[in-house]
């Protein structure tokens, strides 16, 4: 039976939906984009991106603030930081943030991984959550969470000091963009390295109860990260660095070369 759009296509022969009417039309039919056959409802890719600005946007906003806060109070100038002072001050500082911005990430996370079967907008999916598994929901996952952030933080933001300061006052480059790219470049590099086991477990427990339901497969981070090791050998730790590294590449030269030029400015 063809669709009463049909032109031919052969997606739309036999085993599509019936004919309709010419006064009713399909639910799959677009009145400007024709015929859909069932089992490809709408998609709404464009809303995925909506979640993943809030978190970063929260979170990197945090983050950034209080590690330049903390900065402060141990030194005024650059000549001055430690790789000590810089890594307790990322460490803290990513711990605060990711916890502030867990809600966000959970939502995140779960619309990526369920796709067109989480429905409704993002404030209705935070209800949606905290309604069936109430704050804790909201906050699941956020030790291992807090755990990566510390990591991430307390590797990425001291290697981009660190970096520029001795590119800075070794003479091999001036306080430019060239020398706040390669800066940046590094630290997105030492970030993946660094977190991509984390950062598996850590996604494997925010899904687990939508995946197998009330079971829990990890304990914790420890547990995960051993079970996983275990079963699954000790790369699929690093399952997905390589897109790892890619998003946290572009990120960090993007960011912190927008982030020193807008230092800049005279406010």
């Amino acid at each position: 039976m063809r669709c009463p759009r049909s032109t031919g296509n052969p997606s739309c022969m036999a085993g599509s939906p019936p004919s309709w009417p010419s006064s009713a039309r399909s639910p799959w039919t677009s009145p400007r984009r024709g015929c859909r056959c069932r089992g490809r409802a709408p998609t709404r890719g464009s809303a995925r991106i909506a979640p993943a600005l809030l978190r970063q946007a929260s979170y990197g906003t945090i983050k950034i603030g209080i590690y330049q806060s903390l900065k402060r109070l141990f030194v005024d100038r650059m000549e001055d930081e430690t790789l000590l002072i810089n890594v307790i001050c990322g460490v803290v500082s990513g711990v605060i943030s990711s916890a502030l911005a867990n809600p966000t990430d959970v939502l995140k996370i779960r619309m990526q991984a369920q796709g067109s079967l989480f429905q409704g907008g993002m404030i209705g999916s935070f209800i949606d959550i905290y309604q069936q598994e109430g704050t804790r929901g909201l906050w699941r996952g956020v030790v291992p969470t807090a755990q990566r952030a510390a990591i991430v933080v307390g590797v990425e933001l001291p290697v981009y000091d660190i970096t520029k300061k001795h590119l800075i006052l070794s003479g091999l480059m001036g306080d430019t963009i060239f020398a706040h790219f390669v800066s940046s470049f590094t630290c997105g590099l030492a970030g993946a390295i660094a977190s991509n086991p984390v950062d598996v477990v850590r996604t494997r427990m925010m899904n687990q109860r939508a995946i197998v339901g009330s079971t829990e497969l990890y304990k914790g981070t420890l547990d995960g990260l051993v079970k996983t090791w275990k079963s699954e050998g000790f790369f699929a730790l690093y399952k997905g660095f390589w897109p790892n590294w890619l998003r946290l590449g572009p990120w960090n030269i993007i960011f912190f070369i927008t982030y020193e030029q807008l230092k800049r400015l005279p406010f």
